[in-house]
């Protein structure tokens, strides 16, 4: 039933373009073999539209999210969302991914909290999946994003971009489905999660799994929330998204107050303030347990994992690929992106947006990324 509600939705969408810029639900899958052999489902995926898909759906663009995004890639707060869309600027009528011309479509991954199947949602006990979901990887999400495909009646994407844990994904789209796609932007990521990278997510995951309201997953049961744990997690994760350079110019060792009796040693930074309002954010919006869930497959990403290696699976990739990365960026350092460009034997070009943001300036430099993504598609 609930298949043949959403056909009748996605169908009205291709034609008038009605639904574009609404959440929308795709029953993709009745269950779900795991690259770890966990089964699973029904996966249910949300996901929003731009644009209206052509008569021979070939005008269709992927965007894929970073780790705590959402299918919201543009947009106000309101749909059930509760942030603006996270690429506001880069996708719209005129714009670098012109909605005029092309189908934009941007699903929540597998493990989310925004409506995918994930850790929060009902299993077909009736019960929350909470500690039961398992440990899934970014080749798992891309053959849930290929389901969503497949039902949209869409064989090839004339492109697919993403940066981040989006841009790991547009790697294992490239290897895992060559046949897919025309065209591809790739930002701010390697080829395979580095130790510095493993190691910084797997001291949020302890984070979270040392708060006691945590209950070894299953929270939901009690009625708490392990926030804390997230809380403190966002904060180094958030760290590591901005550069040294950009912190220092816009806290420096100012304090939060200016009132000299305040200045004691016990009175806090800016930056501090900064960084923990960052985090409460996130508790307010994001579940704990997919937070773990897509951190793991984070640290999981290899495309050369049961492939030969890096290099060997990368041979693999038909699409033209474009690879941007962050000049600050301290997180996934543009060595990564430049030793991905050399790999890629389909790459048309390496590009260094210049920035103090650090790993985040691939959210923030809209402008600059939008130059080279309107000159790609």
């Amino acid at each position: 039933m609930l298949q043949k509600r959403v056909e009748a939705v996605t169908t009205a969408a291709w034609h008038t373009g009605l639904f574009a810029g609404h959440r929308q639900f795709a029953r993709v899958l009745d269950d779900f073999t795991t690259e770890l052999g966990a089964v699973i489902g029904p996966i249910d995926v949300a996901y929003e539209t731009w644009g209206t898909l052509n008569a021979d759906r070939s005008n269709a663009i992927l965007v894929l999210h970073a780790l705590t995004g959402d299918s919201h890639a543009v947009g106000e707060v309101e749909d059930g969302h509760a942030t603006p869309g996270w690429w506001n600027g880069l996708i719209g009528p005129g714009l670098a991914i012109d909605t005029n011309r092309y189908f934009v479509v941007c699903p929540n991954v597998l493990g989310g909290c925004q409506g995918t199947t994930g850790p929060s949602s009902v299993a077909p006990d009736g019960e929350v999946y909470g500690s039961r979901f398992p440990t899934i990887t970014i080749r798992d999400q891309v053959a849930v994003e290929y389901a969503l495909a497949q039902f949209l009646g869409i064989e090839r994407f004339a492109g697919i971009v993403g940066g981040s844990m989006g841009g790991m994904r547009v790697l294992e789209w490239l290897v895992g489905y060559p046949e897919a796609c025309e065209r591809a932007v790739v930002l701010a990521v390697g080829a395979a999660a580095t130790a510095e990278q493993i190691a910084l997510t797997s001291l949020q995951i302890r984070m979270i799994e040392s708060d006691p309201n945590f209950c070894g997953g299953d929270y939901y049961r009690y009625g708490v929330v392990p926030s804390h744990g997230l809380r403190l997690a966002r904060e180094l994760a958030h760290l590591s998204y901005r550069s040294p350079d950009e912190l220092d110019t816009r806290f420096g060792r100012r304090r939060q107050s200016d009132s000299v009796t305040d200045l004691g040693v016990g009175s806090s930074f800016a930056v501090e303030s900064y960084l923990s309002h960052h985090g409460q954010k996130l508790v307010q919006r994001f579940d704990a347990n997919s937070y773990i869930r897509l951190s793991e497959a984070m640290n999981h990403h290899d495309v050369g994992r049961d492939r030969g290696g890096v290099l060997q699976a990368l041979r693999r990739v038909k699409a033209r690929v474009t690879v941007i990365g962050i000049s600050s960026d301290r997180l996934f350092p543009v060595g990564q992106q430049q030793a991905l460009a050399e790999a890629l034997p389909t790459c048309d070009g390496l590009h260094i947006v210049d920035s103090n943001i650090g790993h985040d300036g691939f959210l923030v430099e809209v402008k600059a990324i939008g130059e080279i993504v309107r000159a790609v598609l």
